[in-house]
């Protein structure tokens, strides 16, 4: 079930949400550049928004995107590595969270999750995103909608 071209879809959303998270990391690269308290207390800030962005996303792909494309496409074997990829990024998400003042490990986790993410998003836009909607079995405008609900009520739930 094509999308109608123009319309917005489930993919659009998806990667709204890696343009922004993107915007974010660059925001942080910044921020390493200069010192004080301010800063510290501004990266940490960022980095734990950084955090529960990516975790909302990841639930989202997790619940509704990914077995929706593991129940359509033929050849999964994307989606066993992009369920990896949110595996190990969770694991720094939480190492990240759990890690008291910004300090040098701090500013080198939260870098290389910037990479891993980069890496992840080429991957979905490159691969995963033009497979579902060449798919006639994925209605993606419907899963937009799905997926906005869902990402409201994650975002309200832990800010």
């Amino acid at each position: 079930m094509a999308t109608s071209r123009g319309e917005k879809d489930a993919c659009d959303l998806l990667d709204a949400d890696h343009r922004n998270v993107k915007k974010m990391f660059k925001t942080y690269e910044e921020l390493m550049g200069s010192r004080g308290r301010t800063v510290a207390q501004k990266k940490k800030d960022l980095a734990l928004q950084i955090c529960h962005e990516l975790t909302v996303h990841a639930t989202i792909e997790e619940e509704i995107f990914y077995p929706a494309l593991r129940a359509a496409l033929k050849d999964t074997d994307m989606l066993a590595e992009a369920e990896v990829e949110h595996q190990t990024a969770k694991d720094l998400i939480a190492q990240i969270e759990a890690m008291g003042d910004a300090d040098e490990m701090f500013d080198a986790k939260v870098t290389v999750l910037g990479e891993y993410i980069d890496h992840h998003v080429k991957e979905e836009r490159g691969e995963m995103f033009p497979k579902a909607r060449a798919s006639r079995k994925l209605d993606l405008v419907a899963m937009r909608d799905q997926l906005a609900a869902r990402k409201e009520e994650l975002m309200t739930e832990v800010a």
